[in-house]
């Protein structure tokens, strides 16, 4: 595997950067300076909020491309230039489906901002792994702010529970199994893939010379951007199918161990 014009590698964060404990290992870091010296650019692609993926990448999060909200919303050295929010007038009908799952804890996510409902505030620990700023509110109808996604949790599967109640919607918005027990529902634009492009044609960056990590349905559409997509060993069937290689697990240090074969190439 020749990897000797890679200029741009992508990871997503959970289930492939982060460990089990939702941490960035110090090697990374490590890695990331030497690579950042050789010319390689390095993004970080998530379904989470971009607050949150910059508090876990704080030091070089000024540095960076960050594809946070699933690809709505992108920066590049701290400065946005992607927002794809999600059309107005589907939010009250994704709710009014939405609201009828039972166990069913939707988010409304803005750039800067999440909102959750009151009746579930037992669902706060959970929801500050992802999302450093929240507020609660009575009716998320009340909000007539910039909904960049509405993202789904349910504690016994995403899959399973929440798939089926809202695939109706996969003709007009993205609708994406994120996580064992996330689903996100977004602009049919406002996915990984369509950002990394973004970022690639705004840097000539070629596919042949772009290396991506992903673990999750959320991921399958920027792996098509890449000549080296890697799938984590604990990937979804769907990834491990997708990609054209293999890494090992988040837990094992699968990302980093590419990196190294990478940064051994352009010594």
């Amino acid at each position: 595997m020749d990897l000797s014009r890679v200029k741009l590698v992508v990871t997503d964060m959970d289930g492939t950067l982060l460990n089990k404990d939702h941490q960035v290992s110090p090697y990374f870091f490590e890695l990331y300076s030497a690579l950042k010296a050789k010319g390689v650019h390095f993004a970080a692609a998530s379904g989470r909020q971009h607050n949150s993926i910059a508090d876990k990448l704080a030091p070089i999060k000024d540095e960076i491309f960050i594809i946070a909200e699933n690809g709505g919303f992108v920066t590049d050295r701290g400065k946005e230039i992607l927002s794809t929010p999600l059309q107005p007038e589907m939010i009250n009908q994704i709710l009014d489906v939405v609201t009828r799952v039972e166990g069913a804890k939707p988010v409304l996510c803005s750039k800067d901002n999440a909102y959750v409902l009151e009746s579930h505030a037992d669902f706060q620990e959970k929801l500050k792994e992802y999302y450093t700023r929240f507020e609660l509110l009575s009716d998320l109808k009340e909000f007539d702010g910039v909904v960049m996604k509405i993202a789904v949790f349910h504690y016994d599967g995403s899959e399973t529970y929440l798939y089926p109640a809202v695939r109706e919607f996969e003709s007009e918005l993205k609708v994406k199994v994120s996580g064992e027990n996330w689903l996100d529902l977004s602009h049919p634009n406002a996915h990984k893939g369509f950002a990394l492009s973004r970022i690639q044609k705004a840097y000539r960056i070629s596919r042949e010379e772009t290396m991506v990590f992903g673990d999750y349905n959320n991921d399958l559409e920027m792996l098509g951007q890449a000549s080296f997509s890697f799938a984590m060993a604990n990937a979804h069937p769907n990834i491990l199918r997708a990609a054209r290689y293999t890494t090992l697990s988040n837990n094992e240090m699968g990302v980093e161990r590419i990196l190294e074969q990478l940064l051994a190439q352009l010594n």
